[in-house]
């Protein structure tokens, strides 16, 4: 079995490498403004330039960031190979990385993709409470691992992880930087786009102990008409955030580091709609939405001679609350104003983590890593439907509900009552170990023992919706233990050629089944699911390293599939259901070219195929279930991304000019879904002059062509608002200062 996996990496392989030689000058990767070999990435828990690391890994600087008028992840996480966004709401929306997705609105379970802040987690297992999606201002960089990283990581990287990397405390010199933005968005009525952000560095003992701390504002004026509350440009997004850090260096081999983040958003409504009726949505009240997490941790970093010692701990906090309006009949039969029914939802989660880790000093023949950590996660949830008078009715018409009465099917009007309390524990004991039995040959192994328990209970209010007078109760608790390995073989001939092989595997844990003694059709629970991935990859610089190019073939199996799907409507109860498995192979281009002193070029190119190799069950789906064959949701052949820049750095104000495109091929939204995403043309422009190498004036235009692309679609019922689309032309200014 594992041969034919890597005799079908060879033959993708040798496709990758055709691809990458017949690039030459046309195919580029994306133009950072420094030479690749000089970012250093830390997420394989050891400092490592990115273009010696022997994984697929991309990283994007904070003056990349800037340079894009990136702000969220939508603004830079698809331009990078083998990725895409499930942009559907803010602060939920989910990254998904190589095709490992079940569905394109939210994974029931914990989440395919890891996210981290500095090596902390920010995403709990089980269905999470929010994404937290970090605003790019005062960014180091942020660094995105493909392919599966159980590893070191544990849980949640089945497809890989983004990695945050904010900036702390300098006690070598004071800084501050302010940035201001304004713009406007099409369909807006007038409304701007804004953004004010600021940051002071300041050393308290010099190269001893410093503070920084950071503040912004960022508003998205709405672009979507909801004609059923009479409001234009609805769908205004407001994000704020706080970050503080102190560090403290006593000795040269001694850090300690304590830094503390908070960012809440809120939705003014939801910016879903009827697709085949552009930027207009109709509910009968604002979806309004709001989700926060602040995040306090404390780090240790300590030379010991023959290793570094780190220490990591935190404590983070989420919270989420959700309006939803629902276009059914229900109880009373109204669907319109303030009678229409609709839903609140309240959630929040507690994440308490602490890691320990090992690290040798990284020369020499034989190198080592070695660790441990544990996490903690307790959430609570509380979803309630509301339809008003439903009380009174009921009670004026016992018949029609079994002679219950309403103070028992719709208490204070409430149709509809499902709470959910949860606690996950996971421990982890990880370890690699690098053996170079000579300079240019490089063997890792690696391994991770994960340890996770869960219990969580659920309950079904008595309630109209579900017809249940004593409503039900069950309390899952399960336990699982397990290995995940990693093996490495990377070849350095020289100081511009890299290649490697990996096989790599990620799990995630399993949970309790939403809606879990209720129906009876469903099984309490759901087990985990894994992913295996054979991967090979070249990194290599021509021409005196003005073209660089990374190519990456892979080919993944996904077993035991925890696979969201959902009942009929207008109920539509979710489950999870492990069954079936599944294959996605592809190549990752990615290439950067100086074509001239002011001028370069880059792109990053991704094929791949992910379907379906088992026989995936679904009870309420034509034919019970879906074929082996069937597409992953959202899984495109092609994604693409291509970026050409002008720089006249030597010119009175350095100006600077930047075109960028990308392309995302059509994909279903989800299993035995007819709705389809992508297949549209994104193109932006960008032009700069910097003053006095201080103020840097930034004039920009998104989807300057006013693509109508559409994001996402999952769901298809003809009466409720069923996608997401791309944003649509927004024009605008940004002025930066750093002292």
């Amino acid at each position: 079995m594992i041969r034919n996996h890597w005799l079908q990496l060879a033959r993708v392989s040798s496709l990758a490498l055709a691809i990458s030689g017949a690039a030459g000058i046309a195919q580029a990767q994306e133009v950072v403004g420094e030479a690749r070999d000089e970012i250093v990435v830390t997420a394989t828990k050891r400092e490592e330039a990115i273009s010696r690391a022997p994984l697929a890994i991309s990283a994007v600087t904070g003056e990349a960031l800037a340079d894009a008028n990136a702000n969220s992840l939508a603004d830079y996480i698809v331009r990078l190979p083998g990725v895409v966004f499930n942009d559907y709401q803010p602060g939920v929306s989910e990254v998904v990385i190589r095709g490992i997705a079940a569905t394109t609105y939210h994974e029931q379970g914990q989440t395919t993709v890891g996210y981290y802040l500095n090596e902390i987690p920010l995403v709990e297992p089980g269905f999470p409470i929010g994404i937290p999606d970090i605003d790019t201002f005062d960014l180091e960089r942020v660094e995105v691992l493909r392919g599966p990283q159980g590893t070191l990581f544990g849980s949640s990287s089945l497809g890989g992880l983004v990695n945050y990397v904010v900036k702390t405390a300098d006690a070598s010199k004071l800084d501050a930087a302010a940035s201001g933005l304004v713009g406007v968005t099409k369909n807006s009525h007038g409304e701007l786009n804004y953004a004010a952000k600021a940051m002071i560095n300041v050393p308290i003992i010099a190269d001893t102990l410093a503070v920084r701390v950071m503040a912004l504002q960022r508003v998205d004026a709405g672009y979507l008409d909801n004609t059923g509350i009479g409001v234009e440009g609805s769908n205004d997004f407001r994000t704020r955030g706080l970050r503080g850090s102190a560090v403290f260096t006593p000795g040269p081999d001694t850090t300690l580091t304590w830094l503390s983040t908070y960012q809440d958003t809120r939705f003014d409504d939801q910016s879903y709609l009827d697709t085949d009726t552009p930027y207009i949505r109709i509910t009968q009240r604002a979806e309004t939405q709001k989700t926060d997490f602040w995040l306090n941790s404390l780090r240790l970093d300590q030379g010991l001679g023959f290793a570094k010692l780190t220490v990591l701990g935190a404590v983070t906090r989420k919270n989420n609350e959700t309006v939803f309006s629902y276009p059914y009949p229900y109880v009373t039969g109204d669907t319109t104003g303030d009678e229409a029914a609709y839903s609140f939802g309240t959630a929040d989660a507690t994440i308490k983590t602490i890691e320990a880790r090992l690290t040798s000093p990284g020369t020499g023949m034989i190198n080592w890593l070695i660790g441990t950590s544990y996490m903690r996660a307790d959430k609570s949830s509380y979803d309630q439907i509301f339809q008003k008078g439903a009380e009174a009715f009921i009670n004026a018409n016992p018949a029609g509900f079994g002679g219950v009465s309403g103070s028992v099917l719709a208490p204070g009007d409430r149709i509809y009552g499902y709470i959910s309390d949860g606690v996950n524990e996971d421990l982890g004991v990880f370890g690699e170990l690098s053996i170079k039995p000579i300079p240019a040959l490089e063997l890792i192994l690696g391994g991770r023992y994960y340890w996770n328990r869960y219990q969580a209970t659920v309950a079904n209010q008595p309630g109209a919706v579900s017809g249940s007078a004593t409503g039900s109760t069950a309390t899952v608790e399960e336990k699982e233990d397990g290995f995940t390995p990693k093996v490495t073989l990377a070849l350095r001939p020289n100081e511009t050629f890299m290649a490697y092989l990996t096989y790599s595997q990620g799990y995630r844990v399993g949970g309790i089944n939403p809606n879990a003694g209720f129906l009876p059709t469903i099984p309490g629970s759901y087990g985990s699911d894994t992913t295996d991935n054979y991967e090979a990859g070249v990194k290599f610089s021509l021409f005196d390293r003005k073209l660089y190019i990374e190519a990456t073939a892979f080919t993944i199996d996904w077993s035991g599939i925890q696979a969201r799907l959902f009942g009929p409507g207008p109920n539509y109860y979710s489950y999870v259901s492990n069954a079936g498995g599944a294959n996605v192979g592809g190549v990752e281009l990615a290439a950067t070219v100086q074509l001239t002193p002011f001028a370069s070029f880059s792109t990053n190119i991704t094929y791949q195929d992910a379907q379906l190799t088992d026989f995936l069950p679904d009870t309420f789906a034509p034919g019970g279930g879906y074929a082996s064959g069937t597409t992953l949701p959202g899984s495109s052949d092609w994604s693409i991304a291509n970026n050409l820049r002008f720089e006249l750095a030597d010119s009175p104000l350095a100006p600077s000019f930047e075109v960028a495109h990308r392309y995302l091929s059509e994909a279903p939204v989800a299993f035995g879904n007819p709705n389809t995403r992508g297949n549209f043309n994104i193109v932006d422009l960008r032009v700069a002059i910097t003053a006095f190498d201080k103020v840097k004036l930034l004039a920009f235009a998104n989807n300057v062509l006013d693509e109508y692309g559409i994001l996402n679609a999952p769901f298809t019922d003809a009466v409720a608002p069923a996608g997401s689309i791309v944003r649509p032309r927004t024009i605008g200014l940004r002025l930066d200062w750093s002292l």
